[in-house]
């Protein structure tokens, strides 16, 4: 080889080597960068309040657009059918006991979210993405657990649900004097800061606006780099506001025309992620905290085919309507009859980005696939267990779901309330029972006997998460229960 071919091959290789280094330096490309994540949570939404799971009365086009552009989910689950302990679930990855979260803190609890749990918003600030709450957080009103000492760099909404105010019917019957003593006034707070300290029902009627321009704000702003948005919306929670939009527009009364805005919010925020050309970039997920509160009748959600409703751990209080749109990622109008939680979201929002998971137990897996309509994907849990307060009601395997002997809310058959008022619920109860859900939605019959197997094997995955979380209907304490935050 001569002497000239030598030092021109000297110098390609040495310019290679140079760009490289260069390439490696610079900053990745929008193509490259990982996927914004878009997480809609209603509060107290029916499985039959969306248009594609069956909803009458109302339109949801927006909604039936996203489940033709996107996929449903028809058998996915929240942690604990209460406010306060499906945001637990939701926002760490882990079963709310777990992380002693229960049921629905008030403005009175001392305690929160514990400054050691790591929620998905913390897990998105490790790639630098922008995050932003916009709606109910409850997981403590204190400053310590707000969501911007949790992760977010943007909140704006009620810290706990918008019926604990002195107007609840409740306590309306008596003067303010003593109301106030029994629920303080409801705060309005922005980032840190309470911006209106006696929220009233006039300024309830712009909350899902509110909520929904700032989010919409946040999308504008943030459309060059990715961003994790999360918006818990206050309604449709009792009570039951609307804005001038939708007043009286729906067939369904006050309850339809809630259900309405809340339709014309996701098409707000869907059609921002379009316009700034990002809706290919940015997973969208649209579920709600838990079932329909079927005591205030006219101004619930419908539990569609499913039993019972809020307040139980029948699939009417724990399995939520879920659509999850993705353009040119997940398969346009498919559907998932996978079992999956909200449990799951934090793991696969980290793997999507290349975060670490958190160093402490989680609960949760990664259903990527079961999103992204992978042929023959399952879950990845052999189980799902459900506890309501600190008792192991059921376990969900499969298609086959256990309920443990325990008693329950029910109304028998009787309507609710009207008018926003509720009526009283009766307590029931149900013995050692196996239904299989891809036969019987409805949890109706029981065919133990016929499954003896399934039965034993549901008992001894059960025994192995009593070790772990514990079960009060056994008085066993768990070995792996880590303390909630605490002033």
């Amino acid at each position: 080889m001569s002497r000239h071919r030598i030092t021109r091959l000297v110098l390609a290789t040495a310019f290679l080597s140079i760009a490289s280094l260069v390439a490696i330096s610079q900053p990745a490309s929008a193509a490259d960068r990982p996927p914004n994540v878009v997480v809609i949570f209603i509060d107290d939404m029916g499985y039959g309040d969306i248009g594609p799971f069956g909803a009458q009365g109302y339109t949801t086009p927006h909604l039936d657009r996203m489940a033709k552009e996107g996929r449903i989910f028809t058998d996915f689950y929240v942690t604990q059918a209460v406010c306060s302990a499906s945001r637990a679930g939701l926002l760490t990855g882990c079963y709310n006991v777990r992380v002693g979260i229960l049921g629905a803190l008030g403005p009175q609890s001392n305690t929160g979210i514990n400054a050691n749990e790591v929620t998905l918003a913390e897990i998105c600030k490790q790639k630098d993405y922008a995050t932003a709450c916009y709606g109910k957080w409850h997981l403590g009103h204190h400053h310590q657990f707000l969501p911007l000492q949790n992760g977010f760099d943007d909140y704006f909404g009620l810290p706990y649900s918008n019926d604990m105010w002195p107007y609840h019917p409740g306590v309306a019957h008596l003067p303010m004097e003593e109301r106030l003593k029994r629920w303080p006034h409801l705060p309005l707070i922005d980032k840190n800061d309470v911006v209106n300290a006696q929220v009233t029902g006039e300024d309830q009627e712009q909350l899902t606006t509110q909520y929904t321009e700032r989010a919409v704000s946040f999308i504008d702003k943030n459309q060059d780099r990715p961003f994790f948005l999360y918006v818990p919306q206050s309604m449709v929670h009792v009570p039951l506001y609307v804005s001038d939009k939708f007043k009286g527009k729906s067939e369904r009364g006050l309850f339809g025309d809630v259900m309405m805005e809340v339709d014309w919010s996701v098409g707000q925020i869907l059609d921002a992620l379009r316009r700034n050309k990002i809706d290919d970039k940015t997973l969208v997920i649209f579920t709600a905290d838990n079932g329909p509160w079927l005591s205030y009748g006219d101004h619930a959600g419908n539990a569609g085919p499913l039993r019972e409703g809020k307040g139980t751990m029948f699939d009417g209080g724990c399995r939520e309507s879920t659509i999850m749109w993705w353009p040119g990622t997940i398969p346009a109008g498919t559907t998932c009859h996978e079992p999956a939680m909200t449990i799951d979201i934090l793991p696969t929002v980290a793997a999507l980005c290349g975060a670490r998971l958190p160093e402490h137990k989680i609960d949760g897996k990664n259903i990527l696939p079961l999103i992204t309509g992978e042929a023959d994907a399952k879950s990845p849990h052999e189980a799902y267990f459900m506890y309501w307060g600190k008792e192991l009601q059921a376990v969900r395997m499969g298609k086959w779901k256990l309920h443990f002997p325990h008693g329950y809310r029910s109304l028998d058959g009787r309507p609710g309330g009207t008018g926003g008022i509720p009526v009283d619920y009766s307590t029931a109860r149900i013995g050692l029972a196996l239904f299989d859900l891809e036969h019987d939605i409805g949890e109706t019959t029981n065919v133990a006997e016929q499954h003896p197997d399934v039965v034993e094997r549901i008992n001894r995955l059960a025994a192995e998460m009593r070790a772990d979380l514990g079960d009060s209907l056994n008085k066993q304490q768990g070995q792996g229960l880590r303390p909630p935050g605490r002033i």
